[in-house]
């Protein structure tokens, strides 16, 4: 009897350890990436910056449910941005009450679009929309990134299981943003902005929802930032 119990005792063990490696798996993953390692929500925003700053490129999308009545503005914008700096997809634009959706190429300090009501593609002043230089969203010094070190007041919140499939864990952190940094991505953008960031366990930045005054005489609204498929790399070339 103790023979059988001793024989068994070594695949008691290892089933044991498989249980709770499971279990960790499941809930708190992210204390095993770079974002669990007891760092601070500054050293966490600084790790998203530089996966942003570091990759290849990004599928980036950027959307409102609320653009206040009566402005000229994005409605969403979606595309893949790169370093080169380049960026190519499309903007929604709200122009007199009506939604119009513009085909954009920028590259090479240029931006191209395909304008309702004309033909092929033109050389536009994105300001004219309310935009900035689509590429320019990329920059490390001006773009989505240089949102993150410029965030004050920051805190942790929980930690959620998210991405296309749930098998991310993200972690919230919420915090304030100075208009001098948002007027990068939404030229006018005025006082200070509330700002709340999910970020991977491996340190990437999921999302970034921004609330506060973007279009002057208007009331605050939202916009959501999503960013996905880091290490994208794509050809982007004037048309």
């Amino acid at each position: 009897m103790l023979r059988s119990v001793g024989r068994s005792t070594p695949a008691l063990l290892s089933a044991l350890a498989l249980s709770a490696a499971l279990l960790t798996g499941c809930s708190g993953g992210d204390e095993d990436g770079p974002v669990g390692e007891d760092r601070t929500p500054e050293e966490v925003m600084e790790l998203a910056k530089e996966a942003i700053d570091e990759t290849s490129g990004l599928s980036l999308s950027l959307t409102t449910d609320d653009l206040p009545e009566g402005v000229t503005g994005i409605v969403d914008a979606t595309g893949i941005g790169t370093h080169a700096p380049a960026f190519e997809g499309s903007l929604t634009v709200r122009i007199l009450g009506q939604d119009a959706e513009v085909p954009v190429v920028a590259v090479d300090g240029k931006v191209y679009a395909q304008v309702p009501f004309t033909d092929g593609w033109q050389d536009i002043d994105p300001a004219e929309y309310g935009a900035p230089d689509p590429a320019e969203l990329m920059s490390t010094d001006a773009g989505f990134s240089a949102l993150l070190p410029a965030t004050t007041d920051l805190e942790e919140g929980e930690s959620v299981r998210g991405g296309a499939n749930n098998d991310e864990v993200l972690t919230e952190y919420t915090g304030t943003v100075p208009d001098t940094v948002v007027q990068n991505v939404i030229p006018g953008a005025a006082g200070d902005f509330d700002a709340t960031y999910t970020v991977t366990a491996e340190g990437q930045l999921r999302t970034a929802v921004l609330t506060g005054v973007f279009y002057a005489d208007a009331p605050s609204m939202t916009y959501t930032i999503g960013f996905d498929d880091y290490g994208t790399t794509k050809d982007i070339t004037a048309p």
